[in-house]
């Protein structure tokens, strides 16, 4: 067994989800973080549990031919992305790796694997970036967590976010300390200043801006907005989120608009799509266009059927299918989401879609009761998956097929397994990355009601 503080020379073998290398250290799995496959390092050994280790390169003396430097000064200390040390074509071959294992190794399952869909840059790709606010020798800044903390690390340009982010964060920043208005702090529970919000439409280059804060700032912002507006004429929406609550959640249920629009708009697969503050909307709008092409290929509807479309957020998967299907009937827990659908719909002309706000294993129970019977299901949980009566009434609809876009392999691969275990057969499965550098993946998972 490998001794604390002791070093080793090994080889990095693999890497894991978490984007650590992987190497064996008498005959035990030590994992290194910012290694590479191929590496040939000293090994320092920080922890030793009992079934694997914990090491951190103390030399490294062969570099693998996968190492690339991706320039960012912060990237150690921020914990957003784990990939910028090698080749973004080694990160898609790990990453589609990941899918693969989580199928195999938590589903049991072998489909069959399409090509990983790669994103068309590494950088620059994020629509839309949530800065914590904090308070640093007296004075406010903006970033992001350092990994398994909310002590925020300042950055003045994340490479993964539109550069004009920067720009108008600096000068929200500069207002604020300027007016010195507090700073939220969470172990208090005091402060106003929670965090500055911005999303930005990859086609239209609509620009909105999301000032969250404790309680309601509205005076205190209006030369604000007339600076950003003046300066930033992409700028269509300034809306002032309100979180009253000790909580780790951004959001809170409140907005006000400040200036301008309530939303603003993009272009997803050809339709027209308006976004509010309280909006899911994928945060790589090419990469999701090919996984909802993807997700089509999979579902192939003639025009003859019904797609029932859970967790469907402003409506873009189902809104992408609708030219395609008879009727699209989409589930959405949040209320804006589904009034952000509903306008969707209306705004692009589409008449065969319909909108429900609630729990979707719950809402979907309810109309499949009603009489709702899709031929196609297609869900898009959140990270945890899909829950356990979401899963149960899919199966009690039975549909023809179901496709499944997630954003979490393993969960995928846990629900794909119960699915399969009643009556499904897991055909395909394609990986796809939306967050280059970071150690998300996504993976489009079709599955076909057995024959009796």
């Amino acid at each position: 067994m490998p001794e604390k503080n002791q070093i080793y020379t090994a080889e990095i073998t693999g890497l894991t989800s978490e984007g650590s290398g992987v190497c064996r250290i008498e005959n035990m799995a030590v994992f290194v973080p910012e290694t590479a496959v191929g590496d040939v390092a000293d090994i320092k050994i920080v922890k030793v549990l009992s079934s694997y280790c914990f090491g951190i390169v103390d030399k490294l003396i062969t570099p693998s031919p996968d190492r690339e430097t991706r320039d960012c000064g912060v990237y150690k200390k921020c914990g957003g992305c784990v990939y910028r040390h090698i080749s973004y074509e080694a990160e898609c071959r790990a990453k589609d790796d990941t899918v693969r294992s989580a199928f195999e190794r938590i589903g049991g399952l072998f489909p069959e694997y399409d090509e990983f869909i790669p994103g068309d840059n590494p950088d620059r790709y994020r629509n839309k970036a949530q800065y914590p606010l904090a308070c640093v020798d007296g004075k406010a800044v903006c970033g992001f967590y350092a990994p398994r903390s909310h002590r925020v690390i300042p950055i003045d340009d994340c490479p993964l976010q539109p550069e004009i982010f920067s720009s108008i964060s600096a000068d929200i920043l500069d207002y604020i300390n300027k007016k010195k208005l507090p700073i939220y702090d969470e172990s208090k529970g005091t402060g106003i200043m929670r965090h500055i919000y911005l999303r930005k439409g990859a086609y239209s280059d609509e620009i909105m801006v999301c000032l969250v804060v404790r309680k309601d700032m509205s005076r205190q912002f209006n030369s604000l907005c007339s600076r950003l507006a003046e300066k930033y004429p992409d700028i269509k929406s300034i809306v002032m989120n309100i979180n009253p609550d000790k909580t780790n959640v951004i959001l809170g249920a409140e907005c006000v608009t400040l200036w301008g629009n309530d939303t603003i708009s993009d272009t997803m697969c050809g339709n027209t799509i308006e976004i509010s503050p309280l909006s899911f909307y994928q945060i790589n709008t090419p990469q999701a266009e090919r996984l909802y092409a993807k997700a089509l290929e999979y579902a192939s509807p003639d025009g003859s059927e019904v797609i029932a479309d859970l967790y469907c957020g402003a409506g873009t998967i189902g809104l992408s299918m609708a030219h395609k299907a008879k009727k699209i009937v989409g589930i959405e827990i949040i209320p804006e989401a589904v009034e952000n659908a509903k306008k969707n719909a209306a705004e692009n002309n589409i008449s065969n879609a319909e909108f429900y706000c609630g729990d979707a294993g719950e809402v979907f129970s309810k109309l499949h009761k009603n009489g709702c019977n899709p031929d196609i299901i297609v869900v898009d949980p959140p990270r945890k998956g899909c829950s356990q009566e979401s899963l149960n009434v899919i199966l009690d609809a039975a549909p023809r097929k179901i496709v499944m876009i997630s954003c979490n392999p393993a969960t995928a691969a846990r629900d794909a397994k119960y699915l399969a275990d009643n009556g499904y057969n897991v055909e395909r499965v394609c990986g796809g990355d939306f967050f280059p550098g970071t150690k998300h993946v996504e993976c489009v998972v079709l599955m076909s009601r057995n024959k009796a």
